[in-house]
């Protein structure tokens, strides 16, 4: 965005550039390191906001609240058998259905062949309706990227985005329609929450991406979905009750679920302690990914609205507690932002934060930013980034520069939806306007 505002903090501050304040020379392992320039997320409006002293708003509150019509997959076995007898259906045609849809990728119940053509027509519709339908599809990196917008049952809008790798598939998947987190640098933050999604509608986005992939969607990729990542639209620990139930269905072996490694799952979240806390109970040992962005509070607040209300060293200790009952070292995600939050000193406060409550039990994936050429969200420099990670492996602390996909088709969760969203909603704003 153009038009930077100047930052309250760089009030009063004499010599300072508008837009950034002034860093103080710090010291690195005891080597004093020279002054740097520091831009702060309040020094422009948040991404996509209309005016330009917007200010990043959290809710947990949708805008709709009306629930997805039950599905098969939003139960377990039982509920299902109790539900096809009040049909009017044998109990043991759930566990068919449950079978063809869990194993074999099927949820037209015409198809489903192995039922009755009474039950096909009855308790199967019923139990099977149409949640999810595909809005459009975009392809990148030579196809091994393909990101898919889904229509949901009332028009709302989610997106996922299918990678594969030589040795896996990867599915990045939405748990709510917009978000409320409100993270100044993300697109879908500014959205706000439209509503959480059911169960089976997130398990929709899995069960298609199943298919596509039996199918043959990469000829020179695997064939099966291998890895699943709560990193869509949305906060998933603040959908708590249908995210669990996702774990169970895709872990679950069949007819109840996909059979899943519940090592090949990762649940990401901003920092939602008590839910980070209820996932610790669950005993499912999924890779927890901490998007911390900023090792200190002064920082984080701004770039992380939740941070608020649980500040870094709560989170940390939630996610320390986490290892401690799964055994699953924790993903600190860091998105390097140039001037920021790259700054030496803050790679080894990232450290020391990380050291001082254990060794080996968090793994750190700094992120390259796409540039954002004219807005304060861009990329750090080559020399930054390589720098903010040295720091951090002297430490002991294990790190790896996180893989990028998608960047031609915006890549970045949300994007797209956003996008899309805003185009339908000019496209009703001009035919209106013919109208009148």
């Amino acid at each position: 965005m153009s038009d930077p505002r100047k930052s309250r903090h760089n009030q009063g501050q004499g010599g300072a550039h508008e837009g950034v304040r002034a860093a103080r020379p710090g010291r690195i392992g005891g080597v004093s390191t020279p002054a740097r320039r520091e831009v702060r997320p309040t020094d422009q409006p948040p991404e996509g906001a209309a005016q330009p002293d917007a200010r990043p708003v959290l809710s947990f509150a949708a805008k709709r609240r009306g629930k997805a019509p039950a599905h098969l997959a939003d139960f377990d076995v039982a509920k299902r058998k109790e539900w096809a007898e009040s049909l009017g259906t044998k109990g043991f045609r759930a566990d068919q259905m449950s079978r063809q849809y869990f194993v074999h990728n099927q949820a037209d119940p015409a198809q489903m062949t192995d039922l009755p053509p009474a039950v096909r027509e009855g308790a199967a519709k019923e139990m099977l309706p149409t949640l999810v339908t595909e809005a459009s599809r975009q392809i990148a990196d030579a196809g091994a990227t393909i990101k898919n917008l889904w229509r949901l049952y009332d028009g709302v809008l989610v997106e996922s985005v299918l990678m594969a790798y030589p040795d896996r598939v990867t599915l990045c998947i939405s748990s709510q329609a917009g978000c409320g987190m409100a993270c100044p640098f993300c697109a879908t933050g500014q959205m706000g929450l439209t509503r959480n999604l059911s169960t089976a509608e997130i398990i929709e986005q899995v069960r298609h991406a199943r298919r596509e992939c039996a199918e043959g969607v990469f000829p020179d990729g695997p064939d099966h979905l291998s890895n699943v990542v709560f990193m869509g639209m949305g906060e998933p620990l603040a959908n708590i009750r249908a995210v669990t139930e996702t774990l169970h269905r895709l872990i679950d072996p069949a007819p109840d679920g996909f059979g899943m490694s519940a090592r090949n799952i990762t649940m990401s979240t901003v920092g939602l302690v008590p839910g980070i806390k209820k996932l610790t109970t669950l005993g499912i040992p999924v890779t927890l990914a901490i998007s911390l962005h900023a090792p200190d509070d002064d920082l984080r607040d701004e770039l992380i609205p939740i941070n608020s209300r649980w500040k870094v060293g709560e989170l940390l200790d939630a996610a320390r507690a986490y290892f401690v009952k799964s055994g699953r070292r924790v993903s600190i995600e860091y998105a390097l932002i140039q001037d920021m939050n790259d700054q030496p000193w803050r790679a080894q406060r990232l450290a020391d934060e990380l050291n001082r409550r254990g060794h080996g039990w968090a793994h750190v994936n700094p992120i390259p930013l796409n540039p954002t050429p004219g807005t304060i969200w861009t990329a750090s420099t080559k020399a930054a980034q390589n720098e903010f990670v040295k720091i951090l492996r002297d430490n002991g602390i294990r790190t790896t520069i996180r893989d990028t996909r998608g960047a031609d088709i915006d890549g970045a969760c949300g994007q797209l939806a956003t996008n899309w969203a805003s185009k339908n909603e000019e496209k009703k704003a001009h035919a209106a306007n013919e109208e009148g």
